[in-house]
Protein backbone atom coordinates (compact mmCIF):
# COMPACT_ATOMS: atom_id res chain seq x y z
CA UNK A 1 0.00 0.00 0.00
CA UNK A 2 2.16 2.52 0.56
CA UNK A 3 5.84 3.43 -0.73
CA UNK A 4 8.40 5.30 1.10
CA UNK A 5 11.11 4.90 -1.25
CA UNK A 6 13.27 8.26 -0.82
CA UNK A 7 12.18 9.17 2.62
CA UNK A 8 13.88 8.87 5.41
CA UNK A 9 12.35 8.26 8.84
CA UNK A 10 13.07 8.57 12.83
CA UNK A 11 11.33 6.36 15.32
CA UNK A 12 12.20 7.33 18.82
CA UNK A 13 11.85 4.48 21.28
CA UNK A 14 12.69 1.83 18.71
CA UNK A 15 15.58 -0.47 20.86
CA UNK A 16 13.60 -3.19 22.00
CA UNK A 17 12.57 -6.41 19.87
CA UNK A 18 8.81 -7.31 19.95
CA UNK A 19 8.42 -3.45 20.58
CA UNK A 20 5.83 -0.90 18.95
CA UNK A 21 9.35 0.84 18.01
CA UNK A 22 10.52 -1.89 15.92
CA UNK A 23 7.51 -2.97 14.21
CA UNK A 24 7.17 0.34 12.82
CA UNK A 25 10.67 1.07 11.92
CA UNK A 26 10.76 -2.38 10.39
CA UNK A 27 7.46 -1.68 8.14
CA UNK A 28 8.56 1.95 7.19
CA UNK A 29 11.85 -0.20 5.90
CA UNK A 30 9.86 -2.56 4.05
CA UNK A 31 7.90 0.17 2.52
CA UNK A 32 11.42 1.69 1.16
CA UNK A 33 11.89 4.54 3.94
CA UNK A 34 15.77 4.90 5.54
CA UNK A 35 15.08 4.48 8.92
CA UNK A 36 16.76 5.89 12.28
CA UNK A 37 16.46 3.61 14.84
CA UNK A 38 16.66 5.52 18.35
CA UNK A 39 16.83 4.40 21.67
CA UNK A 40 18.62 5.99 25.48
CA UNK A 41 20.25 2.92 24.98
CA UNK A 42 21.78 1.96 28.54
CA UNK A 43 19.57 1.74 32.08
CA UNK A 44 19.19 3.97 34.13
CA UNK A 45 17.67 2.53 37.67
CA UNK A 46 13.45 2.22 37.69
CA UNK A 47 13.70 5.59 35.66
CA UNK A 48 14.80 3.58 32.30
CA UNK A 49 14.58 -0.11 33.65
CA UNK A 50 16.03 -2.68 31.79
CA UNK A 51 12.03 -4.06 30.93
CA UNK A 52 11.17 -0.43 29.48
CA UNK A 53 13.73 0.87 27.71
CA UNK A 54 15.98 -0.62 24.28
CA UNK A 55 20.14 -0.87 25.13
CA UNK A 56 22.50 -0.64 22.45
CA UNK A 57 23.41 -4.33 21.75
CA UNK A 58 19.52 -4.83 21.05
CA UNK A 59 18.94 -1.59 19.14
CA UNK A 60 22.45 -2.59 16.96
CA UNK A 61 20.78 -6.08 16.60
CA UNK A 62 17.41 -4.49 15.10
CA UNK A 63 19.75 -2.35 12.79
CA UNK A 64 20.99 -5.16 11.75
CA UNK A 65 18.04 -6.85 10.85
CA UNK A 66 16.54 -4.10 8.81
CA UNK A 67 19.29 -4.33 6.60
CA UNK A 68 19.99 -8.30 6.52
CA UNK A 69 15.86 -7.78 5.09
CA UNK A 70 17.30 -5.50 2.62
CA UNK A 71 16.16 -2.15 4.08
CA UNK A 72 18.85 1.05 5.30
CA UNK A 73 19.22 2.01 8.65
CA UNK A 74 21.77 3.33 11.21
CA UNK A 75 21.29 3.31 15.56
CA UNK A 76 21.42 6.45 17.56
CA UNK A 77 21.28 6.26 21.55
CA UNK A 78 20.59 9.37 23.03
CA UNK A 79 17.76 10.96 25.96
CA UNK A 80 14.65 12.21 25.08
CA UNK A 81 14.34 14.60 28.26
CA UNK A 82 17.57 16.17 27.24
CA UNK A 83 17.29 18.54 24.06
CA UNK A 84 20.29 18.68 23.24
CA UNK A 85 20.82 14.96 22.34
CA UNK A 86 17.23 15.18 20.58
CA UNK A 87 18.54 17.98 18.24
CA UNK A 88 21.60 15.48 17.68
CA UNK A 89 19.02 13.14 16.67
CA UNK A 90 18.09 15.37 14.11
CA UNK A 91 21.34 16.34 12.75
CA UNK A 92 22.80 12.89 12.95
CA UNK A 93 19.77 11.61 10.56
CA UNK A 94 20.40 14.22 8.33
CA UNK A 95 24.36 13.36 7.84
CA UNK A 96 23.38 9.71 7.36
CA UNK A 97 20.64 9.77 4.92
CA UNK A 98 20.62 13.68 3.71
CA UNK A 99 17.01 15.11 5.09
CA UNK A 100 14.31 13.87 7.41
CA UNK A 101 10.20 13.22 6.41
CA UNK A 102 8.84 10.98 8.45
CA UNK A 103 9.28 11.39 12.87
CA UNK A 104 7.52 8.99 14.67
CA UNK A 105 7.67 9.82 18.14
CA UNK A 106 6.93 6.87 20.19
CA UNK A 107 9.84 6.66 23.45
CA UNK A 108 7.50 6.82 26.40
CA UNK A 109 7.33 5.36 29.87
CA UNK A 110 4.45 2.75 30.40
CA UNK A 111 6.03 0.92 33.46
CA UNK A 112 5.83 3.76 36.54
CA UNK A 113 2.27 2.56 37.47
CA UNK A 114 0.86 2.70 40.93
CA UNK A 115 -1.69 4.10 43.66
CA UNK A 116 -1.84 8.39 42.22
CA UNK A 117 -1.33 8.46 46.26
CA UNK A 118 1.73 6.84 46.60
CA UNK A 119 3.45 8.32 43.35
CA UNK A 120 6.78 10.29 43.87
CA UNK A 121 6.98 14.09 41.99
CA UNK A 122 10.37 12.02 40.75
CA UNK A 123 8.28 9.32 39.11
CA UNK A 124 5.28 11.90 38.37
CA UNK A 125 8.25 14.48 36.23
CA UNK A 126 9.68 11.09 34.49
CA UNK A 127 6.78 10.08 32.97
CA UNK A 128 4.88 13.42 31.84
CA UNK A 129 9.16 14.06 30.42
CA UNK A 130 9.73 11.41 28.71
CA UNK A 131 5.67 11.21 27.31
CA UNK A 132 5.10 14.60 26.77
CA UNK A 133 8.18 17.16 27.17
CA UNK A 134 10.40 14.09 24.83
CA UNK A 135 7.97 14.21 21.82
CA UNK A 136 8.32 18.55 21.91
CA UNK A 137 11.20 18.51 21.66
CA UNK A 138 11.11 15.61 19.07
CA UNK A 139 8.51 17.62 16.92
CA UNK A 140 10.20 21.28 16.94
CA UNK A 141 13.61 19.74 16.08
CA UNK A 142 12.35 17.71 13.07
CA UNK A 143 9.86 20.08 12.18
CA UNK A 144 12.55 22.66 12.01
CA UNK A 145 14.52 20.80 9.41
CA UNK A 146 11.28 19.61 7.29
CA UNK A 147 10.49 23.43 7.03
CA UNK A 148 14.18 23.73 6.29
CA UNK A 149 13.88 21.20 3.04
CA UNK A 150 10.26 22.50 2.02
CA UNK A 151 8.79 19.71 1.38
CA UNK A 152 6.35 19.22 4.09
CA UNK A 153 6.57 15.80 5.95
CA UNK A 154 4.62 13.64 8.67
CA UNK A 155 4.96 13.76 12.29
CA UNK A 156 3.21 10.75 14.22
CA UNK A 157 2.96 10.45 17.82
CA UNK A 158 2.29 7.32 19.88
CA UNK A 159 -0.13 8.08 22.24
CA UNK A 160 -2.42 5.39 23.98
CA UNK A 161 -6.47 4.23 24.68
CA UNK A 162 -4.91 6.25 27.41
CA UNK A 163 -5.40 9.38 25.97
CA UNK A 164 -9.45 8.84 25.35
CA UNK A 165 -9.82 6.85 28.69
CA UNK A 166 -8.39 7.30 32.61
CA UNK A 167 -7.10 4.05 34.32
CA UNK A 168 -6.40 3.20 37.65
CA UNK A 169 -2.82 2.73 38.59
CA UNK A 170 -1.55 5.11 35.46
CA UNK A 171 -2.49 8.88 36.95
CA UNK A 172 0.51 10.51 35.36
CA UNK A 173 0.43 7.57 32.01
CA UNK A 174 -3.01 9.01 31.48
CA UNK A 175 -2.29 12.89 32.04
CA UNK A 176 0.76 12.44 29.64
CA UNK A 177 -1.02 10.66 26.93
CA UNK A 178 -3.75 13.40 26.88
CA UNK A 179 -1.68 15.84 26.78
CA UNK A 180 -0.19 14.14 23.55
CA UNK A 181 -2.96 14.75 22.00
CA UNK A 182 -2.89 18.20 22.73
CA UNK A 183 0.06 18.78 21.34
CA UNK A 184 -0.31 16.48 18.35
CA UNK A 185 -3.44 19.30 17.26
CA UNK A 186 -1.60 22.00 18.03
CA UNK A 187 1.33 21.49 16.32
CA UNK A 188 -0.73 20.41 13.78
CA UNK A 189 -2.40 23.48 13.01
CA UNK A 190 0.63 25.44 12.96
CA UNK A 191 2.59 23.36 10.98
CA UNK A 192 -0.04 22.93 8.32
CA UNK A 193 1.12 25.89 6.14
CA UNK A 194 4.45 23.81 5.79
CA UNK A 195 2.72 20.79 4.30
CA UNK A 196 3.52 19.06 7.24
CA UNK A 197 0.77 16.87 9.21
CA UNK A 198 0.65 15.56 12.64
CA UNK A 199 -1.29 12.96 14.06
CA UNK A 200 -1.24 10.19 17.14
CA UNK A 201 -1.60 6.85 16.77
CA UNK A 202 -4.12 5.56 19.85
CA UNK A 203 -3.34 1.41 20.44
CA UNK A 204 -5.34 0.01 23.08
CA UNK A 205 -3.31 -3.21 25.34
CA UNK A 206 -0.72 -4.50 23.32
CA UNK A 207 1.26 -7.33 24.61
CA UNK A 208 4.62 -6.28 23.89
CA UNK A 209 7.71 -7.12 26.18
CA UNK A 210 6.42 -4.05 27.98
CA UNK A 211 3.44 -5.33 27.88
CA UNK A 212 3.96 -8.43 29.54
CA UNK A 213 4.90 -6.86 32.26
CA UNK A 214 1.75 -4.84 32.39
CA UNK A 215 -0.09 -7.63 32.12
CA UNK A 216 1.36 -9.05 35.34
CA UNK A 217 1.45 -5.66 37.25
CA UNK A 218 -2.54 -4.58 36.19
CA UNK A 219 -3.43 -8.70 37.09
CA UNK A 220 -2.03 -8.21 40.45
CA UNK A 221 -3.34 -4.82 41.18
CA UNK A 222 -6.51 -6.31 40.31
CA UNK A 223 -6.42 -9.49 42.24
CA UNK A 224 -6.50 -12.13 39.35
CA UNK A 225 -4.29 -14.21 37.47
CA UNK A 226 -3.27 -13.06 34.28
CA UNK A 227 -5.03 -15.67 32.58
CA UNK A 228 -8.22 -14.23 33.68
CA UNK A 229 -6.68 -10.48 33.58
CA UNK A 230 -6.49 -11.06 29.47
CA UNK A 231 -9.66 -12.89 29.22
CA UNK A 232 -11.71 -9.65 31.10
CA UNK A 233 -9.91 -7.86 28.44
CA UNK A 234 -10.91 -10.00 25.36
CA UNK A 235 -14.46 -9.78 26.60
CA UNK A 236 -14.38 -5.90 26.80
CA UNK A 237 -12.85 -5.54 23.27
CA UNK A 238 -15.09 -5.62 20.41
CA UNK A 239 -12.79 -7.79 17.84
CA UNK A 240 -12.17 -10.17 20.52
CA UNK A 241 -8.21 -9.82 21.20
CA UNK A 242 -5.90 -6.98 22.18
CA UNK A 243 -3.91 -5.10 19.81
CA UNK A 244 -0.72 -6.69 18.17
CA UNK A 245 2.63 -4.73 16.99
CA UNK A 246 1.50 -5.21 13.54
CA UNK A 247 -1.89 -3.03 13.52
CA UNK A 248 -0.05 -0.30 14.99
CA UNK A 249 2.80 -0.59 12.18
CA UNK A 250 0.12 -0.62 9.49
CA UNK A 251 -1.61 2.33 11.32
CA UNK A 252 1.81 4.41 11.32
CA UNK A 253 2.18 3.13 7.60
CA UNK A 254 -0.68 4.37 6.23
CA UNK A 255 -0.53 7.82 8.23
CA UNK A 256 3.32 8.04 6.39
CA UNK A 257 2.07 7.18 3.11
CA UNK A 258 0.78 9.62 0.32
CA UNK A 259 -2.87 8.14 0.74
CA UNK A 260 -2.92 10.06 4.06
CA UNK A 261 -1.62 13.30 2.84
CA UNK A 262 -5.16 15.18 3.87
CA UNK A 263 -5.30 13.89 7.11
CA UNK A 264 -3.80 15.91 10.35
CA UNK A 265 -4.14 16.61 13.86
CA UNK A 266 -6.48 13.34 14.86
CA UNK A 267 -5.86 10.70 16.95
CA UNK A 268 -6.41 7.53 15.76
CA UNK A 269 -7.89 4.62 17.59
CA UNK A 270 -6.17 1.17 16.45
CA UNK A 271 -8.09 -1.05 19.51
CA UNK A 272 -10.26 -3.93 17.87
CA UNK A 273 -13.73 -1.29 18.32
CA UNK A 274 -12.29 -1.18 22.55
CA UNK A 275 -12.15 2.83 22.19
CA UNK A 276 -14.22 4.92 19.62
CA UNK A 277 -14.42 8.17 20.79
Amino acid sequence: MSNLKGKVAIVTGAGRHKGLGEAMAKRLAADGAKVVIHDIGVVKGDIAPSHGVGQKAELDQIVDEIKAAGGDAAGFTGDVLVEKDVAALVDFTVKSFGRVDILVNNAGIGYLFGPLIDMTQEHWDAVLGVNLRGCFFGTKHAAKQMIKQGNGGRIINIASQAAKSGFAQAAAYSASKHGLVGLTRAAAMELAAHKITVNAICPNHVTTGLGAWQNDFMSKAQNKSVDQYLADMRARIPLGRPGLVDDIAKACSFLCSDQADYITAEAMNVSGGEEYH
